[in-house]
């Protein structure tokens, strides 16, 4: 593949053909790089209704032109397919070049320490300048980051750093400390909301079973009315006696069915009560002691017990 891109590599710019032209002595360079080496050597304004004088960038042979320039020449069409084909299967380009149109930053200028194009090299403002491959200049500077961040280490920003250290150890300190009352703090609060769950779940044990036998018998309601609804439309009054006897029976049986008894429950301490008696005469040492009571779901379990210490 690398033998295969030098083939394809223009060797004014050093990048892959770009609309290659074939020169009358059978060289193919870009065109873009003949219209530089052309403006070049050339004064277009004296020579336009002229025949053109370029010398070959290979063989150093000089060939005229006409006055159209580069565009009179042919282009080599079965170079530009292999070329476009490369590229498909190749990867993305590296950047292109801000002062030559589509010409890629394919090299390094060592004494500017700047990305370069082929052009730059050859005829813009980097010729004579020592290159480097991209690979090797970024292994060369691959260190450069840290020695900077080391020069901006030096001992004149002790002191600074100092004062800044200080201000952070001071943030760290109040984060820390409201972190441990928060910590505290959420430990009570989840302590308290467990007894308070635990309440809830003897109340739902009792109250669940009543609730399905209430839907039970909603439902069953909901059947009896679509039956009387049904006995109402029909027409036939043998077919109507039948049923509304049946209809009768069940409904005074339905309304004889006893509705479930409701036990009465209170929660026992109520929060707001216990928390503004217990809590406001905490101060922020004793706040790992603070009571968190047991809490009874009914008014029968007795009195209130309040643990103590940590939770």
């Amino acid at each position: 593949m690398d033998n295969l891109e030098e083939d394809l590599t223009c060797s004014v710019c050093y990048s892959l053909f770009s609309d290659p032209r074939v020169l009358p002595c059978s060289h193919t360079f870009c065109k873009t790089c003949l219209d530089s080496l052309l403006h070049v050597t050339t004064n277009y304004s004296i020579w336009r209704s002229l025949r053109l004088p370029l010398k070959c960038p290979n063989c150093r042979s000089v060939v005229e032109l006409l006055p159209s320039g580069v565009d009179a020449l042919p282009t080599n069409v079965s170079l530009r397919a292999i070329i476009e084909k490369y590229q498909r299967d190749r990867e993305p380009q590296p950047p292109s070049c801000p002062e030559h149109h589509k010409q890629p930053l394919n090299m390094y200028c060592v004494q500017d320490r700047k990305l370069i194009c082929g052009l730059c090299l050859t005829v813009g403002q980097h010729q004579g300048h020592p290159i480097d491959d991209l690979q090797v200049a970024f292994i060369r500077e691959k260190q450069t980051p840290s020695l900077l961040l080391a020069r901006l280490s030096e001992h004149r920003w002790a002191q600074v750093d100092f004062y800044i250290d200080l201000v952070r150890q001071e943030r760290q300190e109040v984060n820390q400390f409201f972190q441990t009352l928060e910590i505290v703090l959420a430990r009570k609060r989840q302590a308290y909301l467990e007894a308070v769950d635990k309440a809830g779940a003897e109340v739902a044990q009792a109250y669940d079973p009543l609730i399905h036998r209430v839907k039970e018998l909603q439902e069953e309601q909901l059947d009896l009315v679509s039956l009387g609804s049904s006995v109402e439309d029909e027409d036939s009054p043998m077919i109507f006696l039948e049923k509304v006897h049946m209809f009768r029976e069940r409904v005074e049986e339905f309304i004889k069915t006893p509705l479930p008894s409701v036990p009465k429950f209170s929660i026992t301490p109520r929060a707001a009560q216990y928390l503004q008696q217990h809590w406001p005469a905490m101060t922020i040492g004793t706040l790992e002691e603070a009571p968190v009571p047991k809490v009874c779901c009914c008014a029968r379990c007795g009195s209130t017990e309040t643990e103590t210490g940590r939770d």
